[in-house]
């Protein structure tokens, strides 16, 4: 029996049969929910809160760090417990506890409680990501690259609609209405993404059983610890501009610039992955990496150097144009690297920068945003620096079997 026959006996065995893009759709779903409405709300809802709650600077950076934390929590547990990757029930318990976690920010004034429902949020975006990006990689690895990318831009579209939302109620209600709608959205993404199929099991797992035994990989620790530096790197610097880029924004423009561009950011990343992969098939892994990651850091300095509307909307679309971008080609170089569950890894180390972002910056917000996109640009080219590392010998075609994602 051919390898492809196989390959389709076994898809269709395993359940009734359906086309990539049901899967591409469902992961997608999950993805908006998670990381685009989830996590990624909260940028266009700061402002309502300094100006309608009371939240001062501070105290909004607190906020960001603790869903960071959370974040970095549930990568962790994708590290400590692989189960979970393949576990439609964690998925969906994540779903509701994501979903439960923002329709509590606006039935208290709390600031702990709020601390520990962002965590929640951060807990269960961590465990939605990981388990949707795991099945999309799984899944669909022999089909185009460009699939994939689609499945990442779901995380565009949760932006693009609920800043798109928040821009649209904050001319008639306050930052609660914003809040409640946002549960409503990811409720609606939740209930597309329900059924998404989890990873399969391990390429290894199966060849002990129904062929020879696994060969290890080869020896891909240096570039894997390059890659892992640069996507911390990048961790730190993007999260900045993810979460003040609309208050930096509000602070010299129009109070619709900044949530209207913070919707350009989402509809930018709604086909940056497929873009992003399409653009794999002719420039290697680590080119791609080092050019998303210096488009990117001019698009986080621009609003803090040149000001004004134009200038915020094209910060707006460099920014939503790659920072996906480098978490497809991150993730993906990872997996190509055969190294040990390298998504779960890279998004632990993309956490940790995460928490690191927001701390740092906070002495710079006395006096604005400015200084913290700037900072937070500077730290994104190193990032690049570091990606350029990779472009020294890289693997490009490695000899070994692949591997489903590890």
């Amino acid at each position: 029996m051919s390898s492809r026959t196989q390959r389709c006996f076994s898809t269709r065995s395993s359940g009734p049969f359906r086309s990539p893009w049901t899967h591409v759709a469902q992961a997608a779903a999950a993805l908006a929910a998670g990381m685009g409405v989830g996590r990624f709300v909260y940028t266009p809802i700061l402002p309502l809160m300094h100006t309608q709650a009371g939240l001062s600077s501070a105290a909004g950076a607190n906020l960001a760090t603790a869903n960071y934390v959370g974040y970095l929590l549930g990568a962790l547990l994708g590290i400590a417990l692989p189960a979970l990757v393949g576990s439609p029930a964690v998925l969906r318990g994540s779903l509701m506890v994501l979903t439960v976690s923002l329709v509590g920010m606006p039935a208290t004034h709390s600031a702990t409680v709020w601390i520990v429902l962002r965590l929640l949020a951060g807990l269960s975006s961590a465990l939605i990501f990981v388990v949707a990006v795991s099945s999309v990689l799984s899944h669909l690895r022999d089909h185009p690259a460009h699939l994939p990318g689609w499945a990442f831009g779901g995380v565009g579209a949760g932006i693009a609609l609920s800043g798109l939302l928040v821009l649209v109620l904050r001319s008639v209600a306050d930052w609660r209405a914003a809040w409640w709608a946002s549960a409503g959205l990811a409720a609606v993404f939740a209930a597309v993404s329900w059924n998404l199929r989890p990873e399969g099991a391990p390429a290894s797992a199966v060849s002990s059983t129904t062929g020879p035994a696994h060969r290890p990989g080869p020896r891909t620790h240096r570039w894997f610890t390059a890659l892992f530096a640069a996507y911390t790197l990048e961790g730190i610097g993007y999260v900045v501009a993810g979460t003040f880029l609309v208050a930096a924004i509000e602070q010299s423009s129009p109070g619709w610039a900044g949530s209207g561009a913070w919707v350009l950011v989402g509809l930018a990343a709604v086909p940056s992955s497929a873009l992003w992969a399409w653009l794999g098939r002719r420039w290697s892994r680590p080119d791609l990496l080092c050019a998303a990651l210096v488009i990117q850091a001019v698009g986080i300095a621009l609003p803090a150097l040149v000001g004004g509307v134009t200038a915020a909307l094209v910060s707006a679309l460099l920014f939503g144009a790659t920072f996906l971008g480098v978490s497809t080609i991150a993730l993906a170089a990872g997996t190509h690297l055969q190294f040990p569950r390298s998504v779960a890894l890279l998004t632990a180390g993309y956490s940790v920068g995460q928490i690191l972002g927001p701390l740092v910056v906070t002495p710079l917000l006395h006096h604005g945003y400015h200084q913290a996109l700037v900072l937070a640009a500077l730290v994104v080219l190193a990032a690049a620096g570091a990606a350029a590392v990779l472009r020294i010998g890289f693997p490009h075609h490695l000899t070994v079997a692949r591997s489903t994602v590890p």
